[in-house]
């Protein structure tokens, strides 16, 4: 028991220093004698863990679906209890794709999905996950979608979802803490006017 509690423990320090060093030097940059020490283990261990870097870019992606999965199991919880508005519940799901601080390392996973297809899969399990919700969320906005339209606000929410999370680059005039609730008010409005 107390060797497999290390072995999660030296697992997690192994994807957290990974996700910090991917950010700043990408993934094909960083070497794994890096990785190590960065995360307080020999090299030795993280091939014991890992495959290889790929395997945990798939750890990552995994991880990160897990903590998506269960933010939005909150959120449809506190929304059912009436905790939160649909406003709010869109607001807060922005405002956590868009503080998110390995936004760099996120670009470097998208491109490796067009290379591996286990890390792709992850990827495309994620989003159907993801969809699920965002129909859910789309459905309390807007009780009548269906069919053909409530796809395409799915897809529409899910796209708004990724550039949001991605939109350092193209320099930032508001804060996520500013934009997030107008673009919340911009979605749930744009919902409510579909047939």
């Amino acid at each position: 028991m107390i060797a497999l509690q290390h072995e999660q423990t030296a697992r997690d320090r192994i994807l957290n220093a990974a996700r910090d060093l991917f950010t700043a030097h990408g993934f094909h940059q960083s070497a794994m004698a890096e990785l190590a020490a960065a995360a307080h283990v020999s090299v030795g261990q993280i091939y014991r863990l890992f495959k290889g870097k790929e395997d945990i870019i798939e750890a990552i992606v995994k991880s990160d679906t897990r903590e998506r999965a269960a933010m939005i199991i909150n959120l449809r919880a506190r929304l059912d209890a009436g905790e939160i508005s649909i406003e709010r519940t869109f607001e807060l799901l922005l405002l956590k794709v868009m503080n998110n601080g390995h936004e760099a390392l996120s670009f470097d996973i998208l491109a490796e999905a067009f290379r591996n297809e286990q890390v792709s899969g992850s990827i495309t399990e994620m989003c159907q996950s993801l969809r699920k919700s965002l129909s859910d969320f789309a459905c309390v906005a807007n009780p009548n979608l269906s069919g053909e339209a409530l796809k395409s606000a799915e897809e529409i929410i899910l796209a708004c979802l990724f550039g949001m999370a991605h939109r350092s680059l193209s320099g930032p005039r508001i804060s996520a803490e500013r934009m997030a609730p107008q673009a919340a008010f911009m979605i749930v409005a744009a919902l409510r006017a579909m047939h």
